[in-house]
Parts: structure tokens; sequence; C-alpha cells
């Protein structure tokens, strides 16, 4: 194929990416061979080489080296993962899989994790990664151990633990688009294997777009600030971590990095059925957001929680608990461009907590029959009320000053029952099979308003006026399960494959069945949307044929049934609808390998074939009976990528060393769906590259790195859509900058 051969061309040339798979800390060390680094993805300490899971583990020095600063910069990391910012949440799309509804109702399709605790709401995942040890990204559903939510894979953010010893670091960035990112920490041992650690975060950047003739400020996109406190340590049997953390993200992203669709896009092609013509311009112009703000966008949205992770070692068994209460207040001002043009106010406020508790039993460590069983409780309660201003709620009704959406309670709780063993057949065969059993519970009570600036404009005889209510209340039950093998090939590696369910709950759209409150007028199954299934098929290849030469291989296959997609409709009311597509088929495979010819020299290739598609989807039967988008690719799922790097380190003996670093990354098409015009957006293929110079001092005391990120200024789309929030999101352009840390 054309883009493998180009990959292997820029192989030859190209100057390297960072190491991903370092050491994680001390004690893991001491027992990873080089090149190989300890997980949890099985939710106990393994070996990344033997681990029966297609997964990928960046370590906290990694990710420095690499400027990944945030979820969404995983992208340039991670086989098959797609993260991107659609302004008021991430997407998170893994081989296809994604979910559009960022709401207080939507779930995600991959699980978003901090040490192990799920975060229910997207908007949460944007967080700084600071002071992180490692971040784990699992490909393919893992319902057994992880839960619903996971259809897509799992995102798993592990901060350093604190440890009975003297740690500092500093480390700073400064970069294009006035961007800062300094964070600090302090580790102090306390004895008798306990310490407490203190990190702390600054992160400061203008917006990807510029502004012609602006007529309000657009600086600084994000200004926020985290911190966070850690106690625990090893005390004999006992290993626990007590951790509490804070940030504050303010900044004028409310909206995003959104442009008009002029920028990418023929406004004349725009048409219901047909996929609007791709303009071709330099970045400059895709850049530029041509209809200038009217009102200022801000946000201050503050997010604070408390964790415990406790493990006490009996002997034939290990009894962890893992617990956690977590609550977000966002406050937003915004300018909604309304069908591409139209200036309006907007304002968003809202109160979300969750709290989750899990307690899990290991047991026969060191026998042929070994596993764990465990149960899961979640919870979260939310109230917020969304108010879309003038002009808008004026040409709604007349004389209405507030079009809103009081939301609340939106109550979700999760119910779960687990269990995973594995058999040794022989010390290197082993069989794994595992259950989990979910009651999930949703509700909400709400409504759609109009407010009004006095009684004798309004058609209630009341400032604010109910057009109708959101009541809503349903349960789901479902059984996911795994079987799989794996063999510890001699002299060669690991070789496993599996079979696996995955599951998203259901949900409800906006309104309420007939006659259960004021304005309802929907049936149960307009009302009511069903969960998503999917069956994985997978088998891969972790081997080690030299320490010169690593080579992990999978390949997968995906029966992907009911998925929820989303639409904005603006009649009668304007609101985003979710139903069930039909059916879709995923198939794929993935590729990495890495040669180290030298102690200096190191390549890495990698190249992903994904065949997302829906098999069986006609949005529209009754406006267009004969349209469907069977065969059409699924979001976020180019057929093929890419990716070839090479680092050369430059030793200069007692005084440190030169790492020099280049990775090339070339992606095919693909696609964004866009159910308002049943049509989809197409970002054309692209290549993207980074390029780092580093010096070391010796012992790692300080380093002083320039980076160089998008060398070729490519400006890709995240998100598009047509109709009342017409627009592109756009990802980061070409930006550079110096970046430098010290140990003390």
């Amino acid at each position: 194929m054309k883009l493998i051969r180009t990959a292997c061309l820029v192989s030859a040339f190209a100057l390297a990416a960072p190491a991903y798979a370092q050491e994680t800390a001390d004690q893991s060390a001491e027992a990873a061979p080089a090149g190989d680094i300890v997980v949890t993805a099985t939710r106990q300490s393994t070996l990344l080489s033997k681990t029966p899971i297609t997964l990928s583990a960046i370590s906290g020095d990694g990710l420095k080296s690499a400027g990944i600063t945030d979820a969404r910069a995983l992208t340039t990391a991670v086989p098959n993962l797609s993260l991107t910012d659609s302004g008021d949440a991430p997407r998170i799309s893994i081989r296809g899989v994604t979910s559009t509804d960022t709401t207080e109702k939507g779930d995600p399709s991959a699980a978003f994790l901090l040490d192990g605790i799920y975060i229910a709401r997207p908007a949460d995942a944007l967080g700084s990664f600071y002071d992180v040890e490692r971040v784990e990204v699992l490909r393919g559903p893992q319902g057994t151990l992880y839960g619903r939510n996971t259809t897509a894979g799992v995102i798993n953010v592990l901060a350093n633990r604190p440890v009975d010893a003297f740690h500092a670091q500093v480390d700073a960035t400064y970069g294009n688009l006035d961007t800062v990112d300094v964070s600090g920490m302090v580790n102090v041992g306390l004895g008798n294997g306990l310490g407490i650690r203190a990190a702390a975060n600054y992160q400061r950047q203008d917006p990807y777009y510029t502004v012609s003739g602006t007529s309000s400020r657009v600086n600084p996109y994000r200004d926020a600030i985290s911190g966070r406190l850690s106690f625990g340590g090893d005390i004999g049997d006992l290993k626990f971590v007590i951790r509490g953390d804070y940030s504050q993200t303010r900044g004028t992203g409310v909206n995003g990095n959104l442009v008009t669709l002029d920028r990418f896009f023929d406004p004349a092609s725009v048409t219901p059925t047909h996929n609007p013509v791709y303009v071709n311009r330099d970045s400059d112009a895709q850049r530029e957001l041509t209809v200038a703000p009217t009102f200022r966008n801000w946000r201050d949205n503050k997010s604070y929680g408390i964790m415990g992770d406790f493990t006490y070692d009996f002997g034939p068994v290990q009894l962890t608990y893992l617990g956690s209460y977590r609550k977000t207040d966002r406050d937003d001002t915004r300018n909604l461009l309304l069908f591409g043009g139209l200036n309006n106010s907007a304002f968003f406020f809202g109160t979300f907590k969750q709290d989750s508790h899990e307690l899990r039993l290991a047991f026969g460590q060191g026998s042929r029959l070994h596993g764990q069983v465990g149960g899961y409780y979640f919870h979260e309660n939310s109230s917020l009320e969304y108010n879309l201003g003038n002009p808008l709620s004026g040409l709604v009704s007349p004389g209405a000053i507030g079009f809103a959406f009081p939301q609340g309670p939106t109550v979700s709780r999760s119910k779960a029952a687990f269990g995973q063993v594995t058999f040794d057949v022989t010390p290197d065969f082993h069989l794994t099979g595992g259950i989990r059993y979910t009651h999930d519970f949703k509700s909400r009570n709400g409504a759609t308003v109009l407010d009004f600036a006095d009684v004798a404009s309004s058609f209630c005889g009341a400032l604010r006026c109910t057009v109708n209510e959101n009541i809503a209340q349903k349960t789901w039950n479902k059984t996911i399960w795994k079987v799989g093998f794996d063999y510890d090939a001699p002299g060669l590696g690991l070789i496993y494959a599996n079979v696996s369910t995955g599951y998203k709950a259901g949900g409800f759209n906006d309104g309420c069945v007939s006659g259960a409150g004021l304005g309802c007028a929907l049936t149960p199954e307009a009302l009511y949307y069903n969960p998503e299934n999917l069956t994985s098929y997978e088998a891969g290849v972790k081997f080690r044929f030299s320490p010169a030469f690593r080579l992990n291989a999978s390949v997968f296959h995906y029966n992907y049934d009911k998925l929820q997609v989303s639409q904005a409709v603006s009649k009668p009311i304007p609101a985003t609808l979710i139903s069930n597509a039909a059916k879709a088929k995923v198939d794929g495979v993935e590729l990495e390998a890495t040669l180290q010819p030298s102690d200096n020299d190191k390549f890495e290739l990698g190249y992903t074939f994904t065949n997302a598609r829906y098999a069986d989807f006609t949005p529209n039967p009754v406006d267009y009976p004969t349209f469907n988008f069977n065969g059409a690719l699924l979001d976020h799922a180019p057929k093929h990528v890419a990716t070839a790097a090479w680092t050369h380190t430059f030793p200069l003996g007692d005084a440190g060393k030169v790492d020099v670093g280049v990775r090339s990354r070339l992606s095919s098409e693909y696609f964004i769906l866009d159910l308002n015009n049943l049509s989809q957006f197409r970002q054309p293929a692209f290549t993207k590259t980074d390029a780092t110079i580093t010096y070391t001092a010796p012992n790692d005391r300080y380093y002083v790195q320039g980076f160089v990120k998008n060398i070729e200024d490519n400006i890709t789309i995240a998100h598009a859509a047509s109709g009342i929030g017409a627009g592109v999101f756009i990802e980061a352009p070409r930006t550079y900058g110096v970046r430098a840390g010290v140990k003390f």
C-alpha cells in the first residue's frame, strides 16, 4: 500500500520521538526488563509485554518528552485513538467506536479514569497531566473488570504515589500562542514506609483561531490551575494512598476552537444526502473566525475530589477498596454562532456530583487457579440550567428574553458484580474467563421554559413559563463476559486471543411520555433509546526477537449493535435527539515495531488498518426511504494510519547527552457524521510531524528541550456540523517552544 511505503520512507530520515515505555518507578524498574513497563490494566501489576490485552502505556517521562500535557494530545502517541475537543467536552474514539452525547444524561463509549476512578462527565477529562506516573490506554471492550461504558476501551491516568523519601521537581514550558505550562512537585518521606506528596500545575494558552475585526476579547483560551495532595505508602501488608485534588479552569474556550463552515467547505454543497465539498485553503484562512463574536465567551469551572485506594494482603487473598467523591461546578457565558453567523448570548451553570465504591478480592496468587471477584457501586447527581438568551429567545417567542432548559435532578446509578479467573494449564499456557452483571438506573426531572421581562408580555401570566416538562426514568440490566487464552512462547513472546463483549447504558431524549406532565406528547419509543452492545474477536502477539527488535501485532473484528447517534434539531424547539443506528462492523489490524540497532539509535514504526463502517443504518426512512449510510465509515476512523520515528542520542561523556528526534504520522481521510444534513464531513488525508532536541545533564539533574509540533501546519477537523450549530472545531496548528526541568 502506498501509505505503508511512505511510512517506511519517512523512517529512513526521521529523527525520533521519545521512548514511551519507560520504567514507572524505582520498584517497577527492578522488575521490568529494559524497554518494558509495569502496568495495571488487569487491575493487578503485570509487565506490559506479558499482559494479554491490546494496550499502550506511556510513562510520565514519555509524556513530558512528547509534550503531552492533556488527554487530547494522546492521539499522536496511541494507535487507533482519536480524542477531539468539541467545546463542552472531548469526544473519545477508539477504533471508530465513539459517543457524541456529552450532555448530563449521556455516557461516553470509552471510560476515562483517574487513578482507577471512573469520571462520568467528559468535560472533566480535560484536566492537566502533571506528576503522572503513566497513562494506560486499553483498546477494545473492557467490561468484565471495568464495567459499562467501556465499549470502545479505557483511558486510565495514574498519578505518582507518595514514597518514603525526599524528591522535588519543577518543569516549565513556554511556546507560541502565548503558551505557559508550569508544574512542580515535592515528596517528603515520613518514615516507616509513609510519604506525603504535593503537586501543582498552571496552564495558559491562546485559542487556535484568529478573529477578523474583533469586537470582543478572545484571550486566553485556557487559564487553569490545579493541585493535588497525596498521603500514603506501604506499611507491612497494607498499601494505600489517600488523595485530594482541586482545579479551576477559566478562559474563553467554552465553544472550543470553532470557525464557520465556509473555512473548510463550500456552503452551496451543504445539502441533504450530499457530502459537503471540502475547500482547500491555507492554514491562516482556515483558522480565521470571519464572524467576530458580539458577546465574550468565558468559563469559570471548578472541580475537586477525594479518593482512597487501600490494598491489604491477607496472604491467601488480597482485599482492595477503591472509593471516591467528586464535585464539579460549571459557570459559562457563551457566544453562539447560530447557523454559522447569528451571534447569540447564552449561559450555562450547573453542579455535578459523583461517588463510587469498588471492593475487589484477589485470590490464588502463585496457584494454577487465580483471579479476582468484586462489587461496584456508582452514583451521579446533577442540576443545571442552559439558557439561550437573545436574539434566539425572541425568535422563539416574541418578548422572551430567555429560552432555558433547567434540568435536575438528573440521576444515574449503577450496581455491578463481577469476577474473572485464570487457569494455568501449563506455566506458559493460560485460560481466562470473566463475567459481569450490571444494573443501571437513570432518571431526570427538568423542563423547557421561556423567560420574560414582564408579565404582560408572557403567555402564562408569569415571568417564567414552562413550555414542556422533561420527565424520564428507566432501568437496564446486562450481563457481559470475556473468554480468552494466552501463551508465552519460549524465546519468542506472548500470543493471545479473546472474545469479549461491551455494553453502554441506554438513555432518554428531552420531553416525556404522553400524559406524564405538561406538554408531554412522546411515545416511549421516541423518548427512550436502547443500550449499545459490542462483541469483539481479537488475537495478537507481543514478540521480542532480541533486545534490539520488538513486534506487537493484533487483528480484530467487532459486531457493533444499536450504536447511539445524535442529531441537533431546531423544530419544534432546539434539541439534541439520540437514536439507535441499526448495526456497524469494524475490522482492523494494528502493527507496532521497535528497532534499536545501537545504544544511540532507536526506530519506531507503526501501521493501523481500520475498516469501521455502518452495516445497516437508514436514518430517515420517512422523508428519504431509499437513503442509507450502509458502508459509510464511522466517525474519526481513518482506514490507514502510519507512524515512523527515529531517536538519536549524542553522548557528551561527563557533560551529559543530547537527544534529537522526529516523529511523523500519516493519516488517510476520515469522516464526521452530520445527521442534520444526512451527510458526512470529510477530512482529507494529511501528515503531521513533531521534532525535539533535548539536552540532559548528568544523572538527569536537569534538561532543556526545544520542540515543534505539526511542522506542516496542517489544520485538521475535530468536529463539524450544519444547521443550528453550524461550524467546524479545529485542532492545533503548528506549535513550538522550549521546555526545561530540574530535579532536587
